[in-house]
């Protein structure tokens, strides 16, 4: 073993679990001792070599080369700790209310402050039903310097507990739901326009691949019903992906023929339903994004079933491909990091904020 600036290592099997080890160090710096090492920089030597000279004792025998010519050589510089060298401003960066379940105004402002995130997205269903707690939300975000990036409407009576009932209750599909998602759009509309918000997202629902399916012509003439509410208050819609391939998505927004529509780009959601690789997604939907959600996701093992939502990093999102087509976009597009899953938000979106900045 070698072990001056970096650690060569010739085994695989060793490489695996020194990754692993590199992979935490830079996930949760704060259990590590790092002092006087930036964040943004790989670990030194005197942080890796005892760790890899440890896993050595412990492989034993096992971490001796394999009989027959020796692989080629790989370092840990060359491992899991370049998976961050592509990154965004700060500045492009927020966070979703929602993924840290505040129950009051103030403690969404305390938990956003602790994050270290400059803007928000800000779900607006809980501003018209529940003005005690979170009425006075958006003065006190401000007063606290986060910016609003855009607001958040949830179409009324989705059920997201399998893949067939958000299927059949997402977005504005459900003919029974129509009418009550159309006037909470109207309201949302009015609050966003009032408070000065450029954009307001939301799940379409699946939209039908095939023309001739008359499913089809009934979503996107309710889309286009809410373009319209949007547009009369100067208020920007965006579609989130994931319910439908990026190739449907762009036809329907051709047929759909409303300037006043965008894409909400998630990666994870192409990845939990199935709907394919979010690096070629977003390329192929570049010209209309207006958002994107960073959030992370590993594949179901079960077809018909959901995939996994995973801490950023973690899942089968390949960042470094993903944020090069961010990079080529528009730099008033944010950035806003989604977490729904798992009971320690805070600090897989603090990890998060570290991988998507390098800070």
């Amino acid at each position: 073993m070698r072990s001056d600036r970096y650690l060569e290592v010739r085994d695989e099997r060793l490489l695996e679990a020194v990754d692993a080890t590199m992979e935490r160090i830079f996930r949760f710096p704060d259990e590590f001792p790092l002092e006087g090492v930036p964040r943004r920089h790989r670990p030194s030597s005197k942080v890796v070599d005892p760790l890899a000279g440890a896993l050595m004792e412990r492989l034993g025998d096992e971490a001796s080369p394999p009989p027959g010519p020796s692989p080629p050589s790989r370092t840990v510089e060359s491992g899991i700790m370049n998976d961050a060298c592509v990154t965004i401003p700060i500045g492009r960066l927020g966070v979703c209310s929602w993924s840290l379940q505040p129950k009051t105004a103030a403690e969404l402002v305390e938990s956003v402050a602790r994050l270290g995130v400059p803007k928000i997205q800000l779900a607006l269903g809980p501003v018209i039903d529940d003005s005690a707690a979170f009425g006075d939300v958006m003065p006190r975000l401000r007063d606290a310097g986060v910016r609003i990036a855009s607001g958040m409407l949830e179409a009324v009576g989705e059920d997201y507990s399998t893949l067939e009932t958000i299927k059949a209750t997402g977005g504005v599909r459900p003919d029974e739901h129509w009418p009550a998602t159309l006037d909470r759009a109207r309201a949302v509309a009015a609050l966003a326009a009032a408070e000065s918000l450029p954009l307001v997202t939301l799940h379409a629902g699946f939209i039908p691949h095939e023309a001739s399916d008359p499913a089809r012509a009934v979503v996107l003439d309710r889309l286009r019903t809410l373009a319209d509410v949007f547009a009369d208050h100067g208020v920007r819609v965006g579609l989130e992906t994931g319910q439908e391939t990026a190739a449907t998505l762009l036809d329907a927004l051709a047929e759909l023929g409303h300037e006043n529509v965008g894409v909400n780009f998630d990666p994870a959601n192409m990845i939990l339903y199935g709907m394919g690789d979010p690096v070629d997604a977003i390329r192929l939907l570049s010209d209309h994004v207006v958002q994107v959600h960073a959030k992370d996701a590993t594949p179901t093992e079960t077809p018909g079933t959901w995939g996994s939502e995973v801490p950023l990093g973690t899942g089968a999102v390949d960042w470094n491909r993903f944020l090069e087509v961010v990079a080529t976009l528009d730099e008033s597009i944010d950035v806003v990091i989604e977490r729904e899953a798992g009971d320690a938000r805070e600090t897989d979106i603090l990890a998060a904020r570290r991988r998507l900045t390098g800070s």
